[in-house]
């Protein structure tokens, strides 16, 4: 590979670094301008046929239509529940569990975020996580940061075990089912020592950039309780992905831990004596009012229970409706003569399930059905500087994985850029495998594509560098969860559905750190595994 086309694989990277991190433009701008440069590169230097260029932009704006509906559905149930005061009894419900918003962000972000991600994954617990935070008063900025780092660990597991069963199996086509459950055993066990620590980064860096005092120290105060909830999600998880397999760790360690965790909040167990509050927040004692709250706080939540309930129906393959629903699908076979393909199944998207939710709550609610179409029209006016960016940057993406039919005489602009790193690399690979897999879903807006498109490298640096595959495919999985907290497609979705798009680059630069530990840290110790 020549250094021209090192740099233009790793093209998609630099610009969005460049222009989102660097200098700051909204994904709206910055994105439009990553593909037009993008595009022109794979042209004159990858000599990727302008066929081959047109229908993967084809392609990235249906994937990106599916990602809108799924915005649009999150931001219309938001509506839906603000029109008929929920979200202020749902606001007064976490007070009366703890006034101390640093428990608050755990109990929702980190663990009711979990739960999301089991049932649906695909970008859900940002979606639904980030404006109920910013519901209960948190300002915008730190709840989609925060739900954004919440949303990694759990990936392993997420969508009834998408990551694992669809992206490592086909990764790695002669792989079986109990070596996908060790894989899946093993990856639990890592996150064990180091996704733990994630609710602790997350209090730490709500006081640090959004505290009135911007300190640390207010977050780790509360270094107890954190490590407790840590722990409370990952080893209930590592323990039924060694007994029951891959489908269900995050669904039964979310439920556990919000057990476990909400009891503890309840009893002031592990907590310090004076709760943390946000700047903006009332005096102490006047946090929710003194009358009893228009709402029932169980006629408020039940929207949530709903499409709880509806994706892990729609999710369970022993159940007819995932087929019946996936079996309603627009397809696009060969576009413009070319391999790749396109497809769409409406209704089965989480982002149907919560739109149908938001209807269902004006039954629920008794709310009228002109709540609907204000609710209706206030989310279309969100989603447009989003279907700008996703409209660009999808089709970004789709370029460089479809890189492989070109007249360069290489391999995919991916594939290239691992195997340039196996090459370099080898003997430290189990803290490289991470990095890759994090790479890839940045790049692929998916955990499971990464897994899909780099499984396979994975085992044969492992068979060639002497390494266990199963570690090393375990830390794979880990680095793809990681690049969850800064995957373009993920960060403009979360923005838009809390109203910060233009935003993006702030996003990224507060969420890069939190990706670095825990890609790195699962990296160490999986590179401590292998030598012992």
């Amino acid at each position: 590979m020549t250094l021209w086309e090192l740099l233009t694989a790793l093209m998609p990277i630099l610009a969005v670094f460049l222009f989102l991190v660097v200098l700051r433009l909204p994904a709206s701008r910055a994105m439009p301008l990553s593909l037009l440069i993008v595009g022109a590169l794979a042209a004159l230097v990858w000599q990727l046929p302008a066929r081959q260029i047109a229908a993967s932009v084809l392609e990235g704006w249906v994937i990106a239509s599916a990602i809108l509906i799924i915005v649009f559905g999150a931001i219309f149930l938001l509506n839906t529940l603000k029109a008929g005061g929920a979200l202020d009894a749902i606001r007064a419900g976490f007070f009366h569990i703890s006034p101390d918003r640093r428990v608050q962000v755990i109990i929702i972000a980190w663990l009711f975020g979990a739960f999301l991600e089991g049932a649906s994954g695909f970008g859900t617990p940002a979606a639904i996580g980030a404006p109920l935070l910013v519901a209960l008063g948190f300002p915008a900025m730190a709840a989609v940061t925060l739900a954004l780092i919440a949303d990694s660990a759990p990936v392993s597991f997420g969508a009834v075990g998408t990551p694992l069963v669809v992206g490592i199996a086909q990764g790695v086509p002669d792989i079986d089912e109990a070596g996908i459950q060790a894989v899946g055993a093993t990856a639990a066990g890592i996150d064990i020592l180091v996704a733990s620590f994630l609710p602790l980064v997350m209090v730490a860096l709500l006081t640090r950039f959004f505290g009135g005092n911007r300190r640390w120290r207010e977050g780790l105060a509360l270094w107890r309780f954190a490590l407790f909830a840590g722990l409370a999600y990952t080893v209930p998880a590592w323990i039924v992905a060694h007994l029951l397999g891959p489908e269900f760790p995050t669904i039964i360690g979310s439920l556990v831990g919000l057990a476990l965790v909400v009891t503890a909040a309840r009893r002031n167990w592990l907590l310090p004596a004076t709760p943390w509050r946000l700047p903006n927040d009332p005096e102490r004692g006047t946090e929710t009012p003194n009358e009893p709250a228009a709402m029932p706080l169980w006629l408020a939540w039940s929207p949530y229970l709903v499409a709880a309930g509806l994706l892990i129906l729609t999710r369970l393959n022993s159940l007819p409706f995932k087929a019946w629903l996936q079996g309603i699908t627009m397809e696009w076979p060969a576009l413009l003569g070319t391999d790749i393909s396109a497809s769409l199944a409406p209704f089965y998207l989480p982002g149907t399930v919560f739109a149908a939710t938001g209807l269902i709550t004006l039954a629920l609610h008794r709310l009228p059905l002109v709540t609907a179409a204000r609710a209706a029209r206030q989310t279309v006016d969100n989603l447009l500087p989003a279907a700008i960016a996703l409209g660009t940057s999808v089709p970004m993406v789709r370029i460089f994985l479809n890189s492989d039919v070109n007249d360069s005489g290489l391999a995919s602009m991916p594939s290239e850029l691992a195997h340039l790193a196996v090459a370099h690399l080898a003997p430290i690979w189990p803290l490289t495998a991470p990095v890759i897999g994090a790479l890839g879903s940045f790049v692929a807006g998916s955990a499971t594509f990464s897994n899909m498109m780099f499984a396979g490298l994975q085992q044969e640096a492992a068979l060639a560098a002497g390494h266990s595959p199963r570690l090393v495919l375990a830390l794979q999985v880990l680095g793809a969860n990681a690049g969850n907290m800064i995957c373009v497609m993920n960060v403009v979705a979360a923005a838009a559905v809390v109203n910060l798009a233009g935003k993006e680059g702030q996003i990224i630069r507060l969420t890069l750190g939190p990706m670095l530990f825990y890609a790195l840290g699962a990296g160490a110790i999986g590179l401590f595994m292998a030598s012992v």
